[in-house]
């Protein structure tokens, strides 16, 4: 069971790099190897080898390129993970399966699954700590975090190849803290919409407590008999 595990490790972790970068950056991710597979650096899958043709790589590079920039503009980013969230899924669920092409219908299937599960969670996180940072004023939070972005997804695909079972390790740190991230964007999430829709109605207690009454008209006083 280990040895087969071993055995394996450098496909799980390519696919793993694959699915988990195209919750970050698909388009990077999809021009990297691809580049690495035309210059010889890392051979690739025979599913893959599509990735290094110079038509596909034509276009994964200009897409790559308009994401780096739109990914930096507070808001526009946001809007852009938005329209995104149809893509990376199922692309990070077709390139997982394509590193298994060669082992069967159901070993593809299960890689097809549990690579585009680990794409949602990773472009989830992302949109959501996106969505947080956007919520402050200055631009550089922005800037820094998606320049780390990029970074993590060149050194992810590096280290895949070189030390998988290195990268599957950090990978699973990564879904601790991503499953910690989502409970604690979730919450504020909710505590926004209890702020916006908690507004007190008229005749609604503040804090629970009980409404409060107008004061009491004094009572007219009798009339005189006299007059």
């Amino acid at each position: 069971m280990i040895d087969t595990f071993l055995l394996h490790v450098p496909e799980l972790a390519l696919a793993a790099a694959l699915a988990w970068g195209a919750g970050l950056r698909l388009y990077l991710v999809v021009f990297v190897l691809g580049l690495a597979g035309y210059a010889g650096w890392w051979p690739l899958p025979e599913h893959l080898q599509a990735l290094s043709h110079p038509i596909v790589m034509a276009a994964s590079g200009f897409m790559a390129v308009v994401e780096l920039f739109a990914d930096k503009l507070p808001w526009l980013d946001s809007l852009w993970d938005l329209l995104h969230t149809l893509i990376r899924i199922p692309a990070g669920a077709a390139l997982a399966a394509g590193v298994f092409g060669d082992a069967g219908t159901a070993t593809t299937l299960a890689a097809a699954l549990l690579g585009g599960s680990l794409t949602a969670a990773t472009h989830l996180t992302k949109s959501g700590t996106r969505a947080a940072v956007n919520a402050s004023p200055e631009p550089f939070s922005n800037v820094a975090l998606s320049l780390s972005e990029d970074a993590l997804v060149i050194g992810g695909a590096w280290l895949a190849f070189e030390h998988p079972l290195i990268f599957l390790a950090l990978l699973l740190v990564f879904l601790v803290v991503a499953a910690l991230l989502l409970r604690m964007i979730l919450r504020g999430l909710r505590r926004m919409l209890g702020a916006w829709r908690g507004e007190p109605r008229r005749g609604d207690a503040p804090h629970g407590g009980a409404a409060l009454s107008p004061p009491a008209r004094a009572a007219d006083p009798p009339a005189d008999p006299g007059r």
